[in-house]
């Protein structure tokens, strides 16, 4: 049989009938002319014949599958049945779709962030070359992936042997705006076999090669995503040859890479790639390209034909010591100097990209798959109990079935079938709706200085999990209930009454069960969203020890055409001059970097003039005058920055409580000396003439660390990305556009980006916001669940026991104790799934404790609270089957059969 014969079976039965038809009436006019009448013709015909109906049916059997057949009748049947009960269905179908499609979303994400491969060529081969386990790097370090220098790079790429290709790179971020408010866009340094080793051509133009990236490059072209080709030219097609600006540089665009490229780096599209030589032309202050102890780049080779990730590896480290030999740093003394040369290379596999996204937002992707899984557990479950609930009720119609010669295994395959079109619609709308969720996710994850990208297609692995979650979620709520209907005896069925008096102990005790499990998950899932929320509300409540209400951020960008370096101190006090003079501007501080926005700056100090065994490490803050003031952090002791720290000037510091009380032994902190070394072999004293009190430094999880603020109207520095705190009680967007009008008065080529610091500091708290939102819908769809199965459940046990209601009501038993009774069966079940539960909600806090924040995992309050709220929403549920019961007339309940 071919399947064009299956799949045409109706058109061919019809046709064998029109020829049995017409058999039929030759052989019956060939008896006419024989002499018999018409009618007993017709009749010797057929009994010539046979019976057509039999004939039509083996032809029919040959031209079908019989499992497809009886499948097809089991679609057709199944939806009958749920287009008779609307409402069940609505319920069931919305509820699979939120479950599934939270589910999806969550592992799109992952699967886009932890488990696809770089969209290159062969992207198995690639390694990351990387220092095997420092213990500490010395220097500066420039970059979120700085693994490596520029001299390291190069004496890699000119001794390696293990790679047919090799690559470095490192991230960034440019200006394109000429002057006024900043406009971003995300770079990236590249050397020139970047494009080349990952095997990316280019869609217009070119892309770089080994010329395009040499030391000393003076005429260097940019390559463009095609994103941003799209997004600034509009898809110019002559867009190769024209010119962009970066941070005050003006560049060609020789090439654009194609649409599916995005770079290496997961979780964010890179906008511009550049020359690493070009470093040294757009910020030659750096020291990017010559300096041996500034950190800024990744390394990643392709390896070569029938070589391992561990045969390179071997190659690395033997190649290692005279490779850090030749790097090592004339601003290293002799203790840091040993370890460097101590290091050793080594090639790991890079097949996912790099991405700090996902070291960020791992755990906690894994924990909101888990927490979406539970919540499709519990509507499983949910749906389970109204499916035993249905069957009770059809147990006439499935008592004749099996009386009639159905088999126990055809009709539990039929209500298989039943569920696994509910599960089949479900996901539908939950893929669907997922697209749209897993976006909103990102969103949620980014902020407007940070945009995050993530390539969410629709792929294989997709599709497999899709499949997944239908056979799961099938079995999961439809194989217990569809087991359980048909065990009863098919004559308990048939003599039951439309009722269902075949109700018996075991149906209950699978029905009660499965209350108490979505009580449990229930309970789980609504402590763990109180868990994350308190979680949340004690990082965001967290005394920093600034005043971050009413400080208004402006980041600027001075470029170099027309401003020279030694401009730039004038420049800055002219800008600071000028602001604090503005009505409603209370108080303006320079800073290095953003307070509590990520970034750090450490270096070793030596205390008192002691020798290499007396360093330690200290993190710094770079600030001018009125800092202090501006951020609300009292001095405990000493003098404010003023106009006497200025270049030239003795070298002065203020340090923080917890660098008075760590690292010098008296915890007495003014006028102590401590010694920092400014250039090879050169260490110079600052003096202590302030202790100020600690505040957060980086981060509110991290305790706060010994700090020492540097004037930075002393240091002899090129900072052309200085950063600027102005305390107002002017409105925000009113203070901006006033703040940039004075920029473009006192020099209409800087550029400015706004923040406001009560932003930044509650963008710190995005993983946390993230799962406490998420949690607690979850925990809502959990507990909405709970209430609707408890609901459903009392229902149907109320009607079925509405014999057994009307005696008790004829005996002399009053209604509010037909209530309690109800409500009894409700009390077993709460106490146990609410014990259950709440030994799971510790367990999960437990697997989450590195994401609480001042929190234990047993506090009690998230489990109070969480009981709390699932007694009153099953308690709430149970009220109307519970006065439904009390309502009932004795008579009417005793007349029914």
């Amino acid at each position: 049989m071919g399947w064009t014969r299956f799949l045409r079976r109706g058109q061919w039965d019809a046709e064998r009938a029109r020829e049995l038809e017409a058999h039929l009436q030759i052989e019956a006019d060939e008896n006419i002319a024989r002499g018999m009448p018409p009618d007993e013709a017709r009749w010797a015909a057929q009994r010539k014949l046979g019976n057509v109906l039999r004939i039509r049916e083996e032809i029919y059997g040959m031209n079908s599958v019989h499992c497809l057949e009886t499948l097809q009748q089991d679609v057709r049947y199944g939806l009958r049945i749920l287009r008779r009960t609307p409402g069940f269905t609505a319920v069931a179908v919305l509820s699979l779709a939120l479950g599934i499609g939270a589910n999806t979303a969550i592992f799109q994400i992952i699967d886009a962030v932890r488990l696809r491969a770089l969209p290159v060529a062969q992207p198995e081969e690639l390694v990351e070359v990387r220092i095997a386990k420092p213990r500490s790097r010395s220097g500066n370090f420039y970059s979120g992936y700085a693994e490596l220098t520029n001299p390291q790079w190069e004496q890699l790429r000119a001794r390696q042997e293990a790679f047919s290709g090799v690559l470095a790179w490192g991230p960034t971020r440019f200006n394109l705006a000429g002057g006024g408010e900043v406009r971003r866009a995300q770079g990236i340094y590249v050397s020139g076999s970047y494009f080349e080793v990952l095997g990316v051509p280019a869609a217009r133009g070119r892309v770089f090669t080994g010329a395009d990236d040499r030391r000393g490059c003076a005429d260097v072209g940019v390559v463009i995503s095609h994103a941003f080709w799209q997004r600034e030219y509009g898809g110019d097609i002559a867009v190769v040859g024209r010119t962009i600006q970066l941070d005050g540089s003006a560049f060609d665009i020789i090439g654009v890479t194609p649409a599916t490229f995005h770079g290496i780096e997961v979780g964010r599209s890179y906008d511009v790639a550049v020359p690493i030589c070009a470093a040294g032309l757009i910020r030659p202050e750096a020291g990017l390209i010559e300096e041996a102890h500034v950190w800024w780049l990744s390394v990643v080779g392709r390896l070569r034909p029938d070589w391992t990730a561990e045969r390179a590896t071997a190659h690395l480290r033997a190649i290692s010591p005279s490779l850090f030999q030749r790097t090592l740093s004339e601003w290293f003394d002799p203790e840091p100097a040993k370890a460097y040369l101590e290091f050793r290379l080594e090639a790991v596999p890079c097949t996912g990209g790099f991405s700090s996204f996902r070291e960020t937002y791992g755990t906690p992707l894994w924990l909101l798959l888990a927490l979406s899984g539970v919540v499709l557990l519990a509507t499983c479950v949910n749906l389970a109990n109204l499916m035993l609930a249905r069957a009770g009720v059809r147990e006439r119609e499935i008592g004749a079935r099996l009386a009639t010669g159905a088999t126990r295994w055809r009709v539990v395959r039929q209500l298989l079938t039943e569920s696994a079109l509910l599960s089949i619609v479900g996901v539908v709308i939950g893929v669907l709706a997922a697209r749209a969720l897993s976006s909103l996710l990102v969103a949620l994850l980014g902020t407007g200085q940070d945009r995050l990208f993530v390539d969410i297609p629709v792929d294989w692995r997709l599709l497999g999990f899709a499949v997944a979650m239908i056979g799961t979620t099938t079995l999961a709520f439809g194989l217990t209930p569809a087991l359980r209907a048909t065990s009863v005896p098919v004559q308990k069925m048939l003599k039951s009454g439309g009722r269902g008096a075949s109700l018996d102990h075991g149906r209950q005790g699978v029905q009660g069960a499965l209350v108490v499990a979505q009580v449990a998950l229930s309970m789980a899932m609504v402590g763990s969203a109180v868990l994350f929320a308190l979680s949340l509300r004690n990082l965001v409540a967290f005394d920093t020890g600034h005043r971050v209400e009413g400080v208004l951020v402006a980041e600027l960008s001075i470029g170099r055409q027309g401003i020279p370096d030694d401009r730039l101190p004038a420049l800055n006090r002219a800008l600071i001059d000028r602001l604090r003079s503005m009505p409603g501007v209370t108080s303006v501080a320079r800073t290095a970097i953003v307070p509590m926005g990520g970034a750090a700056m450490s270096d070793m100090i030596r205390v008192d003039g002691g020798g290499a065994a007396a360093e330690r490490e200290t993190f710094f803050h770079r600030v001018g005058t009125g800092y202090f003031q501006t951020l609300g952090v009292p001095l405990v002791a000493g003098r404010d920055f003023d106009d006497r720290d200025r270049a030239g000037s003795k070298p002065v510091a203020i340090v923080n409580r917890t660098f008075a009380l760590r690292l010098l032994s008296t915890g007495a902190a003014l006028g102590r000396l401590f010694y920092m070394q400014v250039k090879p072999g050169t260490w110079i004293p600052y003096e202590i003439v302030g202790m100020a009190e600690d505040a957060v430094y980086r981060d509110v999880r991290e305790p706060v660390p010994p700090v020492a603020y540097l004037a930075v109207d002393q240091e002899d520095l090129v900072d052309r990305e200085p950063v600027l705190l102005i305390h107002s009680r002017l409105p925000p967007d009113g203070l901006r556009s006033s703040v940039e009008r004075t920029f473009v008065e006192v020099e209409p080529t800087i550029g400015v980006e706004f923040s406001a610091l009560a932003e930044t500091v509650r963008d710190r708290a995005r993983r946390e916001r993230l799962m406490a939102t998420l949690s607690a819908a979850f925990g809502i769809l959990a507990m909405a669940l709970s209430a609707i199965g408890i609901y459903g459940v009392l229902s149907y046990l109320v009607v079925r026991r509405r014999k057994e209601i009307g005696v008790r009501l004829a005996l002399g038993a009053t209604r509010s104790g037909i209530v309690r009774m109800v409500a009894s069966q409700l009390l077993g079940w709460l106490v146990v799934g609410l014990a259950a539960g709440g030994a799971l909600a510790v367990l999960a806090a437990t697997a989450a404790r590195s994401m609480l924040f001042g929190l234990a995992p047993t506090s009690p309050l998230p489990l109070v609270a969480a009981g709390t709220l699932l007694a009153a929403s099953g308690t709430a549920a149970a009220i109307v089957p519970a006065l439904r019961a009390a309502r009932l007339h004795p008579t009417s309940a005793l007349r029914e059969e």
